[in-house]
């Protein structure tokens, strides 16, 4: 399996955009801290967060070929079949079937709301965003609406309430609020 240098070295030479890269640092925090709450691998769920989107770049415009792109990238690596599941079921390419699918399914749109919360609030730090913040800013539609609430909604798949899921992927996130900038 790849270790996290090189998946961090593979990911920076394919992703220019550093809000971009941010996304996907806050995903692989998001999936770590998962993990751990889970008691599931956390270098498996860490990497495949920070895999998620290694094509974005050249698949924006190209959505039904997100992820395909990255799964011929990573073809050397030989890679476990359930992490190049998981990035496939993210954008809805494939049906989420296991923990790790929809650990990666409902991460991805709940750290960029989670993103959109912290720069929202007055201080525009992440430590100062609470659970009751967030729950008061996902009922506002309009608010982040990007981050698709029916995503992140799918956490009861894990077997996680809404907002304790939410706390949890802010507390993952809050580890590299640093490289956040938030």
């Amino acid at each position: 399996m790849i270790d996290r240098p090189t998946a961090l070295s593979v990911m920076e030479s394919k992703i220019t955009n550093q809000n971009l890269r941010k996304h996907i640092l806050a995903v692989e925090a998001g999936m770590i801290r998962l993990a751990k709450h889970f008691g599931e691998n956390a270098e498996l769920w860490g990497l495949t967060g920070l895999l998620h989107d290694l094509d974005y770049d050249v698949t924006a415009n190209e959505p039904d070929k997100h992820t395909f792109v990255t799964e011929q990238w990573l073809a050397e690596y030989d890679l476990p079949r359930d992490m190049l599941y998981a990035i496939r079921c993210h954008p809805g390419h494939a049906e989420c079937k296991s923990r790790l699918d929809w650990a990666l399914y409902t991460v991805d749109p709940a750290t960029g709301f989670i993103v959109a919360c912290a720069l929202m609030h007055p201080s525009k730090k992440l430590i100062n965003v609470d659970g009751e913040f967030m729950s008061r800013r996902f009922k506002e539609k309009r608010f982040a609406a990007g981050a698709l609430r029916e995503n992140m909604a799918a956490c009861t798949n894990l077997g996680l309430e809404l907002d304790a899921f939410l706390l949890l992927v802010h507390d993952g996130m809050m580890t590299i609020s640093d490289v956040l900038e938030l």
